[in-house]
């Protein structure tokens, strides 16, 4: 009985040991970053007009620490908010605490210019899309589909698949179709070419071709409609609706 007792103590100072040996010189608490964005979220400014980061505060245990700030053009590029440039910008935030852990927080900056559906149809868009007929409610009112005007005239929109597989699937903006270039013969009369056609969903590939847009001015909508060959044939129908900003 006292080998066994012995045997006992032995290995309990031993694991005892190897315990101190391992947690030495480390801290067994953490305080996180915690990251507030003040402000708006999302942030609508006028295209030509002036931003103005409202910013974040970032914490590491009620004290208040440093944080860095990122942007990125979410359909055009770019690393920083150009008003000159309607887009949909994603600014980050980011904090590191003294034990090299970081967080950060994301706020929307849209830069827009709403036509008036006559001469221009750039705008906002909130967006119903159908794929083969089918129109869950999860692919109702997606927030937001884009269209701009491009230097030669033309107009471009960000998504030609109406944020299907970007916001009703969930996938991210790594599943869009763009590229969907429109050419207004004459907008009155919903005369139309698509000189962007053949495009590629980013994340599936396949051919898809934009094949009609009609315009109503009075209802501020816009009707497209985009076929897909993956092999298999899809028809994606975007009923977009301009917000009135």
């Amino acid at each position: 009985m006292k080998k066994i007792i012995l045997s006992i103590l032995v290995a309990s100072s031993f694991l005892v040991s190897c315990e101190e040996d391992t947690t030495a010189n480390v801290s067994s608490v953490t305080n996180y970053p915690l990251i507030t964005v003040l402000g708006d979220d999302p942030i609508f400014v006028a295209q030509g007009s002036t931003f103005t980061d409202p910013g974040a505060i970032a914490t590491e245990g009620g004290n208040e620490i440093s944080y860095t700030t990122s942007v990125s053009g979410n359909y055009r590029g770019g690393s920083s908010v150009d008003t000159n440039i309607t887009d949909e910008y994603s600014v980050k935030y980011t904090a590191t605490n003294t034990d090299g852990f970081q967080a950060s927080a994301d706020r929307k900056v849209i830069v827009y210019k709403t036509g008036d559906l006559v001469n221009s149809i750039e705008g906002v868009y909130k967006c119903s899309v159908a794929r083969n007929s089918s129109n869950p409610s999860t692919a109702q009112n997606i927030k937001y589909v884009y269209i701009w005007k491009n230097t030669n005239g033309t107009y471009e929109i960000s998504d030609a698949f109406g944020g299907w597989y970007q916001y009703h699937r969930g996938f991210g903006i790594d599943y869009i179709t763009p590229g969907g270039t429109i050419n207004a013969v004459d907008i009155s009369t919903n005369s139309f070419t698509f000189p962007g056609n053949p495009l590629s969903n980013t994340g599936f590939g396949g051919t898809a071709n934009i094949i009609s847009l009609t315009v109503d001015p009075a209802l501020k909508k816009l009707i497209l409609t985009c076929t897909w060959t993956v092999p298999t044939a899809y028809t994606f129908v975007s009923t977009l609706t301009q917000v009135q900003l």
